[in-house]
């Protein structure tokens, strides 16, 4: 897999600091401050759910999961402890660079001075403005349903899990009150989609989260 990702992602212009081991990644990652990181969770001397933990306790660089668990408990861990992204080998160069393009434009935006203002096809979001437009009408929306909207924008392109969700809406103590997730997400669609049943900006992670398309 390294060999893989070293060969094709190079090619493409990346430079890459390679790592064997959880220990060995948290010091490079200290030492170099990457761009990006990605990241397997099966490693010989620790998880890499426990990786991602250390690392956000001191950075926000993107972190993109690329690992063989495919269970849906397994990404809500590792997304829940911090990741940004996750892959299931096997996948296909091209939509590991679009992810990589993704988690580089988001840490972009999140680094600038101000609320970000997000735009996507006809949605339009003004965070500073708390405004949202749908080809150029303004869109009213709930507090609850503007809260969880600005909390996709926040992480445009990225899976949010419902406990996520949950706690920026709703506190700590509904965490595991998902149903309320799918009703307000229900809700937002018929808002800002063409067509709900067939959602172009509001993407369903089954059994994880959503996720709010970027490009």
């Amino acid at each position: 897999m390294r060999r893989f990702l070293r060969v094709s992602l190079t090619g493409h212009g990346f430079r890459l600091i390679e790592c064997e081991t959880g220990s060995d990644g948290l010091t490079q990652a200290a030492t170099h401050n990457p761009d990006a990181i990605l990241l397997d969770l099966g490693l010989p001397d620790m998880d890499g759910i426990e990786v991602t933990r250390r690392l956000r306790e001191w950075t926000r660089t993107p972190i993109i999961v690329l690992s063989a668990r495919g269970q849906e408990q397994d990404k809500i861990a590792a997304l829940d402890a911090g990741a940004d992204d996750y892959l299931t080998k096997p996948f296909g160069m091209g939509e590991l660079l679009a992810r990589i393009r993704v988690a580089l434009r988001h840490k972009d935006v999140v680094g600038e001075a101000g609320e970000p203002v997000f735009a996507v096809g006809d949605l339009h979001v003004d965070l500073s403005r708390r405004e949202v437009r749908v080809g150029g009408e303004e869109v009213r929306l709930t507090p609850t349903e503007y809260n969880l909207l600005a909390m996709l924008v926040r992480n445009a392109g990225k899976v949010v899990t419902h406990r996520q969700l949950l706690k920026e809406a709703w506190g700590p103590t509904h965490t595991s009150q998902t149903h309320y997730v799918r009703i307000f997400m229900s809700q937002l669609r018929h808002k800002i989609e063409k067509d709900p049943a067939r959602p172009r900006y509001l993407i369903t992670e089954l059994g994880v989260g959503y996720r709010l398309k970027a490009e």
